[in-house]
């Protein structure tokens, strides 16, 4: 395994692994304050949209690199 491989493999694990997490935050930060279904929604929605974002930009740069 070359450093270029590793280097991938690390960086995909590694945002995976951050995502989740910001997951939980979303989800503990509902949790805290009480929102209901609909504020877990929103919550889900407008900060899970920056994540949406950024996979869909990783997923274009792959498919357009071929």
């Amino acid at each position: 395994m070359n450093a270029e491989v590793f280097e991938t493999w690390a960086l995909n694990i590694g945002i995976t692994v951050l995502i989740g997490f910001m997951l939980f935050i979303i989800y503990d930060l509902g949790k805290r304050s009480n929102a209901g279904k609909f504020g877990m929604f929103v919550l889900f929605f407008a900060l899970g949209l920056g994540m949406l974002g950024f996979i869909v930009k990783t997923v274009l740069v792959e498919f357009l690199d071929f």
